[in-house]
């Protein structure tokens, strides 16, 4: 294959320009404290400091690179690019401390891939001379370093360790083609054959322990994950909930096995490094625990909801018990007595009220009894990494439903839908289409699961479905093909082929990076070793590749272009025709060369099939053109698109099926577009993969720590390219991003902080900090100005400079609406819409996926993410990674209706993200201020001495209600410690109850008296209107003999009084007050073995209604209450900033503090909101990065990452 140099020369260094420096790279925890610091890390100087860390931080190979190598030539092979071995003479010299390093220049890691690379294609016969494999060494070399293009991480992770280092390990258990025998063997060492794949889809049988079962599907999955790579399985194989098993007995369903894999997935982190496991599950639409899975997330979700709201319920009533014990002005005798104690009387019923388990509260009674004081009691948050979600299943995968066309006409003509078993085929369910639909719909819309792969037209642009149909994905759904199959990634950087001076996208230079990545990424399926032998295999047989771009968003920016705009989808269009056209050009140069590959000849005809219709969708061709599609493509619009980059797409098309009818191609797949998470941070790329960006300032992080507010650097470019002059594009910019000066700023400026006690040194401390605020009450505060200051100078106590809601502007007595003005110049706006001079048209040029800071109003529509994605999608081999956003207030109909627009599209896959559909995100502000107004409402208190007048008041408004003359009832007979309780009802004819009959034997005379009177007062009462209710909440909880055990009576085994259990009976056969009952309904089944915490119906939509029932009561029936710490001792589970993680140590039932580095915030959940909210504003998620713990993950394809850190949650 020819490879000419177009950046690099002969006989000169490929690095030659770069100036590569001494940095320091550092991450730390939102606390402050350093996770891991490297110092003296070399790079080229324009990297950022988030790109050095990743190459530091997740690249460098940290452990085993021996001081000394030597070449271990090979005949036949030029001795530079020979492997290397350690030195063992040279290394004896050596102490033995300095005998292993680590890597800590990034020249190191350019070298060991692009040479593993070099090597590895020359004995595969890529190059006809070792001029032409020098020609690709070099220009890998360069690009690496300019940042043009980067592999996916299990590249960077492993390539080249033992080609460079001469690195070993024991086998891990992986396989590799080896073309000389013609046979797939076992690898004899871990490093020789790297594993560069990124993408793997598994395929699984539906057996227990065999090979290629469930258990052993865990066990290739830990290996992948190990690894840096990630997988999909379509588990649609496996027999559903009830179904029959070969040795008697039914299955227990997908869905147990589902989350032991979930829980071994959670426990790794790809690459033995700091990326979490990525894994896609999918299922059929007719699988028989079809609903069941589609609410899968939904469910774990509520069960979070639960937990966090259960704990801090019960961390609150428990504390006012524990209180109520050791009140000081009730006698030390009847402290921990009920009847006699009234504050412990009020909490104890209080607490039995918000259904807090009675043996907890009486336990603790017991524990203060024994003069315990004071207790410990997790309380969970809605934090993604907190105890509460760990506890749930599901956390560790991106969940995809199966949809045929068959389905979604049935959706469209409402039609019924069948659920079929596994192991027959039989139907096991009927239901109506649309039914399914709004299921799937209404849990995407609020758990952002499951996303859609449409698998009619997945399969309808299938190149090779002679050996199987496509059934699953890989985690982020831009890889599809046939299962047991690998792909490995490469994005080129679309940005670094644009030139701002002269507007034109280098089409050229495009073309030629395209060609050596096709080359690289070909070299890798090659050299590398898969985790089973049936991978191997596959790989070796269908060669598929996945190279993409990244940066879209960006270069249509600083082109002047919207993002959604039929100009803009043109240009997505055309730019993705010639990458694709290019590499598979670039295939079937190397099939001539090398062959096709070996499952090409029987695959012919379809392949060259889908090689036309790519073709017809460049030249934009009717419909009826196409051959064998049900669903049609978008074309390119020739208007729209510049001339030079769609004539270069139609050649590379031409060039494509020309050389693919002569000579075949070299790879069944070459293109997709992947989310580039950490690598799009190596590579500095504003955008991911398709999609736009998220907001228009940015924080650039520092090399000492901390951030500095800048300007999106494509908003300058795009300004100067719509034809603003300088001073106007400062103007904007500055509008913007603020002036991060006091200077000239309204009322906060120099002056006003003078005659307000402020010095000059203060002053420059403010200055400072300016830059590196996103609001500009937090540049006055005790840590910039000194507390001796804030004390002596300003005159503002101790107690107030530690509130957490203290604001020192207010305080010095600058009005809100003057700190606002002050704020927008500093600080900017973060948003262009009504910037000085710009244009309102050129408005949208600047729209990102979310609204820009808290005055923008403006973001990119739903719609127009898919209509982006439909314009790439019909000239790539596989899918696109990308999310689809939605604003928090799009509907259950709207989710339907872009579900319904992809699939008419011709979309491969989607997933659609409603803004905060996640429970651990923050509300957008305007509903957070909705809430926060409901703090101020006074809400009635229901205080117990309050319940007699209330009963009275009834009384006196209500008239005697008759009952029938013959009534129907129950007589319950029970034995209470020995005594026979006869209980009778009278009810109504709507059953209500009207009256009661209470007889007890081996009782005097006048306690059955006194207990039948009774019976009359509560009988007349109910006839009056009294609620059952207020006489339960007024009588459970008496105590007094007889009492004790209950036989008799299937719902009570325990009671404090013959009252306590009267009024028991009646709550739970009148007021379906089960929590009183000490065995449920459900206990009480013939076929029940133990108590299940958290039954739900089988039914998913009743699940879903009696939830959403629930939520409507509480919301009638509970005021809203927010709990607030008060002083505490310093060691809670904060951690400094107020980003408390709700898990690892028990809550202590005191107030906490963080212990920060800066002397510790109060952590509340009002301060955790705080922070997530001013995220948010940011433009990220509101999530804390699960490995640094900051708030700046942002969506990136399907998947999240950090900006931080770089950590994803995806495979590149």
């Amino acid at each position: 294959m020819r490879i000419d140099r177009r950046l690099t020369k002969d006989q000169s260094d490929p690095y030659d320009g770069i100036d590569f420096v001494e940095r320091t790279s550092k991450i730390t925890n939102a606390d402050g404290s350093v996770v891991s610091q490297i110092e003296r890390v070399l790079a080229p100087d324009f990297w950022s400091q988030v790109a050095v860390d990743i190459m530091a931080q997740k690249y460098f190979r940290k452990a085993g690179v021996p001081a000394r190598l030597k070449r271990k030539l090979e005949t036949g092979v030029p001795e530079w690019l020979c492997p290397s071995a350690p030195d063992a003479d040279a290394l004896a010299e050596l102490p033995e401390s300095e005998r292993l390093v680590v890597e800590t220049d990034s020249r190191q890691v350019f070298h060991r891939l692009a040479g593993c690379w070099t090597y590895w294609g020359w004995k595969s016969k890529c190059f006809s001379d070792e001029e032409e494999a020098r020609h690709y060494y070099d220009e890998i070399c360069h690009m690496l370093a300019h940042q043009m293009a980067a592999p996916n991480s299990p590249q960077w992770f492993n390539t080249g360790l033992s080609w460079a280092y001469g690195i070993e390990g024991s086998p891990q258990g992986h396989y590799f083609y080896n073309p000389e025998t013609g046979q797939v063997e076992k690898s004899r060492n871990a490093y020789e054959r790297p594993q560069p794949h990124a993408c793997f889809i598994l395929s699984i049988k539906d057996d227990l322990v065999g090979k290629g079962g469930i258990m052993d599907l865990w066990q290739q999955e830990a290996r992948l994950f190990k690894y840096g790579s990630g997988t999909g399985t379509n588990f649609s194989n496996l027999r559903g909930a009830g179904e029959l098993l070969s040795g008697g007995g039914r299955s227990s369903g997908l869905m147990s096995f589902l989350k032991i894999g979930d829980r071994a997935a959670g426990a790794i982190k790809s690459g033995g490094t700091t990326r979490r496991a990525a894994k896609m599950v999918t299922l059929d639409i007719d699988h028989p625990d079809i609903e069941e899975f589609v609410n899968w997330k939904a469910k774990e979700e509520r069960k979070v909801a639960s937990m966090v709201a259960g704990s801090r319920i019960l961390r609150r009533h428990l504390k006012k018990v524990i209180a109520a014990c050791w009140d000081e002005e009730v006698e030390e005798a009847h402290r921990c007595d009920v009847k006699k104690n009234f504050r412990l009387k009020k909490a104890v019923r209080h607490a039995t009220e918000d259904f807090v388990p009675e043996n907890y509260v009486y336990r603790l009674i017991q524990l203060a009894r024994q003069g315990v004081r004071d207790i410990e009691f997790e309380e969970y948050d809605t934090n993604w990494n907190s105890e509460a979600y760990a506890t749930v299943s599901g956390q560790n995968s991106n969940n995809s439903v199966r949809l045929t066309n068959d389905f979604l006409r049935a959706v469209e003509y409402d039609d019924e839908w069948d659920l079929r078993q596994r192991t027959d085929g039989q139907i096991s369910k009927t239901l109506k289409a649309r039914d399914l639909w709004g299921v799937i719909n209404e849990a995407a819309w609020s758990s952002a699961d499951p996303g859609l792969q449409f698998d009619t037209t997945i399969n309808e642009w299938h190149t090779c479905p002679e050996e199987d149909r496509i059934h699953a994905s890989n985690p982020c759904s831009e890889y599809m093909f046939l299962n047991d199959t690998a792909c490995n990634l490469a994005s080129i950087n679309l940005i670094k082929f644009y030139s701002d001076s002269t507007g034109v996208f280098d089409v050229e230079g495009f073309h030629h990076a395209c060609r050596l990545w096709t080359l690289t990424l070909e070299i890798s399926v090659a050299m590398a070793q898969f985790p089973n032998a049936e991978i191997a295999r596959k790989s070796y047989e269908y060669r598929t590749l996945g190279l993409g771009y990244a940066n879209l968003g960006a270069l249509l920016m600083v082109m002047g272009i919207p993002y959604d705009s039929d100009q803009g989808r043109s240009i997505t269009g055309a730019i993705t025709a010639l990458l694709t056209g290019v590499s598979y050009a670039t295939s079937a140069e190397l099939a001539s060369k090398l062959g096709p590959f070996p499952m090409y000849a029987k695959n012919k005809k379809h392949m060259l099939r889908v090689m036309r219709n790519h073709r017809r969708a460049v030249l934009n061709a009717d419909p009826q053109e196409f051959e064998g599609l049900t669903i049609f493509p978008q074309g390119i619009h020739p208007e729209l698109c510049p001339n030079n980059m769609l004539a270069a797409a139609k050649k590379a098309w031409n060039d494509a099926l020309e050389q693919g009818k002569k000579y075949g191609f070299r790879n069944a797949q070459t293109t997709c577009i992947a989310p580039t998470g950490t690598i799009g941070l190596l590579m500095d790329c504003d955008t991911t993969g398709i999609e736009p960006d998220y907001a228009l300032v940015k924080y650039k992080k520092l090399a000492g720590g901390g951030y500095f507010k800048i300007i999106n650097q494509s908003v300058p470019s795009a300004l100067k390219q719509l034809g603003y002059k300088p001073e106007e594009i400062r103007s904007i910019v500055d509008y913007c991003v603020g002036t991060a000066s006091l200077d000239g700023a309204p009322h906060i400026n120099r002056d006003s902080l003078l005659a307000r006690g402020f010095t000059d040194e203060a002053i420059a401390c403010i200055q400072e900090e300016l830059p590196k605020v996103f609001d500009i009450t937090f540049a006055f505060n005790k840590f910039v100005l000194g507390e001796a200051f804030c004390r002596e100078n300003l005159g503002i106590s101790e107690e107030m400079l530690n509130a957490f809601d203290f604001n020192m502007l207010r305080h010095l007595g600058f009005t809100e609406e003057e700190i606002s003005d002050a704020n927008n110049i500093i600080c900017g706006t973060m948003t262009v819409e009504k910037a000085p001079h710009l244009k309102e048209r050129h408005y949208s040029v600047f729209d990102c996926a979310n609204k820009c800071g808290k005055y923008g109003k403006r973001f990119i529509r739903s719609e127009a993410h898919i209509y982006m994605m439909a314009a790439a999608q019909p000239f790539l081999s596989g899918a696109i990674s990308k999310t689809i956003n939605m604003p928090n207030e799009a509907t259950l109909d709207d989710m339907g209706k872009a579900h319904m627009l992809c699939w008419k599209l011709m979309l491969k896959g989607t997933a659609v993200y409603r803004d905060g559909s996640k429970l651990s995100q923050p509300l957008n502000s305007v509903v957070s201020e909705d809430f926060r107004l409901l703090e101020a409402e006074n809400f009635e208190s229901k205080e117990p001495l309050q319940v007699a007048e209330k009963i009275v008041e009834i009384v006196r408004e209500k008239k005697r209600r008759t009952l029938p003359h013959r009534r129907a009832g129950y007589t319950q007979k029970a034995v209470i410690g020995g005594h026979k309780v006869y209980l009778h009802t009278g009810q109504y004819e709507d059953g209500s109850l009207g009256e009661i009959f209470i007889d007890m034997h081996k009782e005097g005379a006048a306690f059955r008296s006194l207990m039948n009177c009774f019976a009359i007062a509560i009988s007349l009462g109910l006839q009056h209107g009294v609620p059952l209710e207020e006489f339960v909440d007024a009588f459970v909880f008496t105590r007094f003999e007889p009492n004790g055990i209950v036989t008799g009576n299937k719902r009570i085994t325990m009671a404090t009084s013959t009252i306590d259990y009267i009024f028991r009976d009646l709550a739970i056969n009148y007021l379906d007050r089960t929590d009183l009952a000490q065995v449920t309904p459900d206990d009480l089944r013939a076929d029940a073995i133990g108590k299940k915490a958290n039954s739900e119906p089988a039914n998913p939509a009743i699940a879903s209604q009696k939830t959403e029932a629930i939520t409507k009561e509480e919301k009638k029936s509970k005021p809203i209450s927010t709990v607030r710490p008060g002083d505490g001792n310093g060691n809670g589970n904060g951690n400094g900033n107020g980003n408390g993680n709700g898990h690892e140590k028990p809550v202590v039932l005191t107030s906490v503090h963080g212990n920060g580095q800066k002397g510790g915030e109060a952590v509340t959940a009002h301060n955790l909101v705080t922070k997530a909210a001013i995220a948010k504003l940011r433009g990220y998620e509101g999530d804390p990065c699960t490995e640094c713990g900051q708030l700046t993950l942002v969506r990136n394809g399907t998947c999240l990452k950090c900006q931080t850190c770089g950590t994803t949650s995806g495979c590149s």
